[in-house]
């Protein structure tokens, strides 16, 4: 049956609507078969959907929460392990309280242990957030219970379908910002850099490494000195505004679920090199 998800785990605020987007900028730029890049990569739907419909030919992809590095190199590198664990867990609350205590505790387990505990939780946790409470409440009353996102056949086919494009994913733990330095000076050719930090507003909520002001304050910085063509976005706020004002700049809705679906105006920025599709009418 076909999947259309291509990644295995779950994000708030997912952006597999950009998609189409980006789709087109690397077209009308000449990218098709190039190198996409991410520095917050966390789900990767944006740039597996990329890659395995062969828009482009690598993927460059980063982040710097453990769980979610480790959970990648599960898939790349350990295939066949991490499919047996997918088989083999049980789907309660005494393994969703086990995998809770390893991925809290992720200096006495092993990588391998971690990145699975945490794809546990972004699969039995609401919204796929791993401080958002377990699927079905604690005493599992609820109309869904902790096995509603957990389907196994399907996320092993995505980790299956992920696996054989192995050799064209370079995966990376750095912070974003020594990660985008250091993409920037290879200077790769057809390339374009995806930037999504976490939300201005409601990224501590939704995210394990949150953003302060300062912060993004230093990231719209480093953005406007890359060399790379970039696509950079963010919830829209007057301050995230002022931070990229010399920048060409569209508005898209985006539809999301964080308990309840919600819909939400987000801002993308280009850089100034990019030719952008007429139907983003860019300001």
């Amino acid at each position: 049956m076909y999947d259309r998800f291509f990644t295995p785990l779950r994000y708030p605020g997912g952006k597999s609507k950009l998609c189409g987007f980006i789709r087109d900028l690397i077209r009308e730029n000449n990218f098709n078969g190039g190198v996409y890049v991410e520095p917050y990569a966390g789900g990767a739907g944006v740039a597996l959907e990329l890659l395995l419909t062969d828009t482009v030919s690598k993927i460059h992809i980063n982040d710097l929460n453990v769980g979610v590095y480790n959970f990648w190199m599960n898939v790349l590198l350990h295939t066949e392990q991490f499919i047996e664990r997918i088989y083999s867990c049980n789907l309660n609350m005494d393994e969703w309280h086990f995998q809770r205590g390893v991925f809290n505790n992720p200096d006495q387990h092993s990588g391998f242990d971690v990145g699975f505990a945490f794809f546990y939780l972004n699969r039995t946790n609401r919204s796929g957030i791993i401080n958002g409470g377990v699927i079905g409440g604690y005493d599992q009353t609820g109309n869904y219970k902790i096995d509603a996102r957990f389907n196994k056949d399907a996320l092993v086919e995505r980790v299956i379908r992920i696996s054989r494009r192995a050799d064209d994913i370079f995966l990376y733990n750095m912070d974003a910002e020594l990660f985008l330095q250091t993409v920037d000076a290879m200077n790769l050719s057809d390339a374009l850099i995806y930037i999504d930090p976490p939300y201005y507003v409601n990224g501590r909520r939704l995210y394990d490494n949150f953003y302060e002001h300062d912060d993004h304050c230093r990231i719209s910085k480093l953005v406007a000195s890359l060399k790379t063509p970039w696509l950079l976005s963010y919830d829209d706020t007057e301050q995230i505004r002022r931070f990229y004002s010399n920048s060409r700049v569209a508005e898209i809705d985006l539809i999301y679920s964080a308990q309840r679906k919600m819909k939400g105006q987000e801002v993308l920025f280009f850089s100034q090199d990019l030719i952008v599709p007429v139907s983003l009418q860019v300001a």
